[in-house]
């Protein structure tokens, strides 16, 4: 089968080569990749020179079953699925019920495959965050693709939602999605918050961390920023209102992973149905995967890019 994989001697560290297909063991289905959407992480991994030549990265892609698993778990063979997992950007993947969710027929693959890092992400950090309902939510990297789908989120659980973004070519469309305030920082943002989405680092977590009231909470998501994170001497402190605040980290994948069937298939559902906004800003075929991979590493997009098997 063809896969893009890491080839640090040609354009953007990906080529496109013929790799062995996967075996799939009895609890994964086989299905065939027709989209799938990069993430800033697993690119910026892909590109290091560490990195070994040959590796199929990739943990977004959406496709169709051709092989039930063997021992009858998961969707059918023909059914459209939506997946999550290594070595996503190949024609085959193999992948286990709990890593799938199955999406209407008729759904855009490419707009499918938008779904699993990004949406998953974004609904398990606002679970976290317990009811939102009235509450301040902050969101920065707001117009990235974790951040758009957390926006939609937060404000369809009843959050004010405040986005912050850079760029203010954003704000009409952040403003669409849900957002009640966009900022180009946080630090700009007037009135504490009760919880923080961070998909940015650096000073920006620095300063949303400060703008929290009293119990709330920051996860930190994301590091596209590449900063270090140094907090000032009184960033601590529990005065003046600040006290019972914390930062927790978040992994997806946790040790156990979680099953993630049951929301792979709402999210590709709200997706099919207009009702979730996968907010792609770059496609093309994957034939093009070095300008999507120097478009995103340059940080010249603002929401997903999307690569077609075509």
């Amino acid at each position: 089968m063809r896969a893009l994989v890491v080839d640090h001697a040609s354009p953007g560290h990906l080529a496109l080569a013929d790799v062995p297909a996967p075996r799939p063991a009895a609890h994964e289905a086989l299905v065939r990749v027709e989209a799938v959407s990069l993430n800033f992480g697993e690119v910026h991994e892909a590109v290091r020179p560490q990195t070994p030549g040959g590796t199929v990265p990739g943990w977004d892609a959406a496709g169709v079953v051709v092989q039930a698993a063997a021992d009858g778990s998961g969707p059918a063979e023909g059914e459209r699925v939506v997946t999550l997992g290594e070595s996503g950007w190949a024609e085959l993947r193999a992948v286990p019920e709990a890593l799938l969710g199955t999406a209407p027929q008729d759904a855009d693959p490419g707009a499918l495959s938008t779904v699993p890092v990004a949406g998953l992400s974004a609904l398990h950090v606002l679970r976290r965050m317990g009811s939102l309902l009235g509450r301040r939510v902050m969101v920065t990297g707001a117009s990235g693709g974790v951040g758009r789908y957390a926006v939609q989120l937060a404000a369809r659980s009843g959050a004010h939602v405040v986005a912050i973004s850079r760029n203010p070519a954003q704000t009409d469309g952040l403003r669409a999605l849900g957002a009640d305030e966009v900022h180009p920082e946080p630090a700009a943002v007037g009135q504490p918050v009760s919880a923080v989405l961070d998909n940015v680092g650096g000073q920006y977590l620095v300063d949303a961390f400060a703008a929290l009231s009293a119990g709330g909470v920051l996860y930190s998501v994301g590091r596209s920023s590449e900063a270090d994170v140094v907090l000032p001497p009184d960033a601590l402190l529990g005065d003046g209102g600040r006290h019972d605040r914390s930062i927790r980290t978040f992994f997806l994948l946790g040790d156990p992973a979680a099953d993630f069937s049951a929301d792979l298939t709402w999210l590709a559902g709200e997706t099919a149905a207009g009702r979730l906004d996968p907010g792609i800003s770059w496609r093309g075929p994957w034939t093009r995967h070095a300008e999507a991979v120097q478009a995103l590493l340059g940080r010249r997009l603002h929401g997903k890019a999307v690569l077609d098997l075509t």
